[in-house]
C-alpha cells in the first residue's frame, strides 16, 4: 500500500475515532443526570455500547495500524525527535482516556458509577487538548 494511502486511512481512523471520544462522554452526561429514569438509561447504555465497542475501538485500532505502519516505512527518525515524544506521550494518554471511557460506560451500565455531570462534562475536553497538541506537534514540529 502506497505511503499516500496509509496516510489517507491514518487520518480517517484519527477523525474516526475522536469523533467517538468526544461524544461519548457527553453521553455519560446523559446518563447521570437522567440515573432514576430506567427506560432513558437503558436507551443510552445501548447507544455508550455501540459508540464504545462499534466506532471508538474499532478506530483505535485502525488509527494504530496504520499509524505503526507508517512509522515502520521510513519514519523511525522520528524517535530521535522532541516533538514525536511529545505526540507519542499525548497517544499513551489517549489510550489511557479510552480505556476509562470503556470502564466508566461498565459502570453506568452497573449502577456503580459515582461521576457527576459536571465531572463527566470537565473529563469530556480531555480529547480536546491531546487532539490540539498532537496537532501542533505533528504539522508545526516544534522541537
Amino acid at each position: 500500500m502506497s505511503y499516500h494511502w496509509l496516510r489517507a486511512l491514518h487520518i480517517i481512523g484519527v477523525v474516526t475515532w475522536f469523533a467517538g471520544l468526544f461524544y461519548i462522554f457527553r453521553l455519560y452526561v446523559y446518563h447521570v443526570e437522567n440515573a432514576g429514569k430506567r427506560e432513558v438509561t437503558d436507551l443510552l447504555e445501548v447507544m455508550e455500547r455501540r459508540l464504545y465497542r462499534g466506532i471508538c475501538t474499532p478506530a483505535m485500532v485502525l488509527t494504530t495500524l496504520f499509524g505503526v505502519c507508517l512509522w515502520s516505512r521510513g519514519f523511525s527518525g522520528y524517535l530521535a525527535s522532541g516533538w514525536f515524544h511529545v505526540k507519542l506521550t499525548m497517544l499513551v494518554f489517549l489510550f489511557g482516556y479510552h480505556f476509562y471511557s470503556g470502564k466508566v460506560r461498565k459502570d453506568l451500565a452497573a449502577g456503580r458509577c459515582t461521576l457527576t455531570s459536571r465531572q463527566c462534562r470537565l473529563i469530556n475536553e480531555v480529547p480536546t487538548v491531546i487532539l490540539i497538541t498532537v496537532v501542533i506537534m505533528a504539522v508545526i514540529k516544534p522541537f
